[in-house]
């Protein structure tokens, strides 16, 4: 099979397609043939160095995936069945490649309301999404929950999840996005480039941030009193925590894993026309490089997924 490698840290000129042996399914595994591989900006971190998850080089990046059963070691699928899903996260999956063996209990099949582009893009920020707006933060109607780049992967899923359980959404966007999370769902929209949220709104019960930086802190001032704050890029600072206890604030960092259920979550929301995920541009998998300058460029719409 043809896999996308790397013998050295650096920008994407680094990525090069090799020639491997294909993987074995171990028993309770799967080995899917892939149609399509979501891109996702931690890979573009890990690709440089700046977040040694995988260790040295050489590696290979990748978790999101959609495909099709080529050898099945378990009862749960059989060779054939469409899946997608987001197999072993954090360790190495070995995603960016044509085969890839997978725990089967990873995997869901994919919607027929879904190709393989749409379905690869969803995981990572779905599951994002869905565990902290739903598994950490509980929210339910009539809950106002503000999204921290909402027309980003993970915001642009966020806002849907949120507006499916019946609550209020606030996002934050670029002007050049209004259309689009509006589109997606948001009730308002702060544009962050002539708006300071933290002025903009108060009152809100769930805090999703995407961003880091000293949005988490500046979140603090816009929740009420027993609000939620769950981030999917900061660490769990104590000092911060610490300052949200004692405002009566709760304050959450999500570290993303495989989830079967939630991923089911998702498609249920996907077959009831309520979730949509959206991808800015396809490109071949032999063009991974120019995929992850895109990456590097950041301010995507949606996302980014390799094709096969």
């Amino acid at each position: 099979m043809r896999v996308i490698t790397q013998q050295q840290l650096g920008g994407p000129e680094v990525l090069t397609i090799v020639d491997a042996p294909a993987p074995r399914p171990l028993p309770t595994e799967v080995l899917v043939r892939v149609k399509a591989i979501g891109l996702n900006p931690l890979e573009a971190r890990l690709r440089d160095g700046e977040f040694p998850l995988l260790g040295k080089p050489p590696f290979v990046l990748g978790w999101d995936i959609s495909g099709v059963v080529d050898q099945a070691q378990t009862w749960r699928f059989r060779p054939g069945d469409e899946v997608f899903g987001m197999p072993l996260f954090p360790r190495a999956a070995n995603a960016y490649a044509e085969f890839v063996a997978a725990p089967a209990l990873h995997l869901v099949r994919k919607p027929a309301s879904l190709s393989h582009v749409e379905a690869s893009a969803l995981p990572i920020v779905g599951l994002t999404a869905w565990q902290g707006l739903v598994d950490l933060a509980g929210v339910t109607a009539g809950d106002r929950v503000l999204v921290h780049g909402g027309g980003g992967g993970v915001g642009h899923v966020a806002i849907q999840i949120a507006k499916a359980r019946g609550a209020h959404v606030i996002t934050t966007a670029g002007a050049s996005k209004r259309e689009f999370v509006e589109g997606l769902g948001a009730d308002e929209v702060i544009d962050y480039a002539t708006v300071d949220f933290a002025e903009a709104v108060r009152d809100i019960d769930v805090v999703l941030d995407t961003l880091g930086g000293d949005t988490v802190e500046r979140s603090l001032g816009v929740l009420r009193p027993g609000g939620h704050l769950v981030t999917a890029v900061a660490d769990e600072d104590t000092e911060l925590i610490a300052k949200f206890e004692a405002a009566g604030m709760r304050f959450s960092g999500i570290a993303v894993d495989p989830d079967p259920v939630a991923l089911r979550g998702l498609v249920e929301l996907v077959e009831q026309g309520r979730l949509q995920v959206h991808v800015q541009e396809a490109v071949p998998f032999e063009r991974v490089a120019d995929a992850h300058r895109l990456l590097d460029a950041g301010h995507l719409r949606g996302k980014l997924v390799l094709t096969l």
